[in-house]
């Protein structure tokens, strides 16, 4: 049987659409812009990904990846089964739980504050005294909670001792540790962290706010019912993107942080993986640890987007 030639349907797409050539060669400016930023993405963020495979091998340096023994999914057990998971686990659990709960809604209250204040020059000083903290370094950050908290010269403590109180060493008693984490981590990241929402609140319609001012709402009602809502998409994200990283403790601050008196809640996973890793140069079970990290977070970003979906319709996909 002879087959005939079909001709292409006018407007339809015959291989390659014509549209999008010609959008191509008319914006190729834009296209060789773009170019270092997909080039920078591609070398350093998906050709490293190949590195993953050593978590399932014996990885040697002298051997080199492809000469390594395959070893399976041996450290993924070795950790989970190890003594240090459930105590790793729980500390890093808790310090990113305590971070989201109560980090994550002083933004917004500092954005809906400020927002509502009519003295220009008065909200442009909170602005700036509430941004600069972000732009301390973690060394420089942990050193002055160090001093603040000394039992000798900190500031906490001599203001406890005019009242009469007992001083207390705060870096040397695990209890302290993570309200310490928490609360500077919070100061240092408030001011900046409420940037995207000034930035949503300029969006919100001022006739909303005209019409429940002429239907007598009060401030905090206008806030609740036409600032909150106005905002409430920006937050969603942003606390779907939260969740998706979790387990993410950087282990930079923690690690500075860190003491023999308060190591039974200050060893997170990543500071694990630092020691464990790089100092102890077991690369293959670290990155098989960090392989399991990326997977619990992107299993709970599925679950949060999936509730929010339902929830609001509002998620990330």
């Amino acid at each position: 049987m002879q087959l005939r030639k079909t001709r292409p349907v006018p407007g339809g797409r015959t291989g390659f659409d014509r549209r999008t050539l010609k959008r191509l060669l008319t914006s190729w400016q834009l296209y060789l812009c773009l170019l270092p930023a997909v080039i920078y993405l591609f070398l350093f963020n998906y050709m490293p990904m190949y590195g993953l495979v050593i978590a399932f091998k014996n990885y040697k340096p002298g051997l080199g990846i492809e000469g390594s023994e395959w070893v399976g999914l041996k450290h993924f057990q070795q950790f989970v089964t190890s003594v240090q998971f459930p105590v790793l686990m729980r500390n890093t659990f808790l310090l990113s739980v305590y971070s989201l709960i109560f980090g994550f809604p002083m933004p917004v209250l500092l954005a809906l504050m400020l927002n509502e204040v009519r003295n220009l020059p008065f909200k442009k000083i909170v602005q700036n005294a509430t941004y600069i903290p972000y732009f301390i370094s973690t060394v420089v950050m942990v050193a002055m909670i160090i001093n603040f908290t000394s039992v000798d010269i900190g500031g906490i403590n001599t203001f406890i001792q005019w009242f009469g109180g007992t001083p207390v060493d705060f870096m040397g008693k695990s209890e302290y540790f993570r309200t310490l984490y928490v609360v500077s981590g919070i100061w240092q990241s408030m001011g900046w962290n409420s940037i995207i929402y000034f930035a949503a609140l300029s969006g919100v319609d001022p006739q909303l706010y005209e019409a429940a001012q002429i239907d007598g709402a009060s401030r905090l009602q206008r806030i609740w019912h036409v600032s909150l809502p106005g905002i409430a998409p920006t937050m969603i994200m942003l606390f779907i993107l939260n969740c998706g990283s979790l387990l993410n403790v950087g282990y930079e601050k923690v690690y500075l942080m860190q003491n023999s008196l308060n190591m039974d809640v200050s060893e997170v996973i990543s500071t694990y993986v630092y020691k464990v890793g790089l100092l102890g140069a077991k690369f293959s079970y670290t990155s098989a640890i960090g392989l399991f990290n990326t997977l619990i977070n992107f299993a709970l970003l599925l679950a949060v987007n999936f509730i929010s979906r339902r929830v609001s319709d509002v998620g990330l996909f």
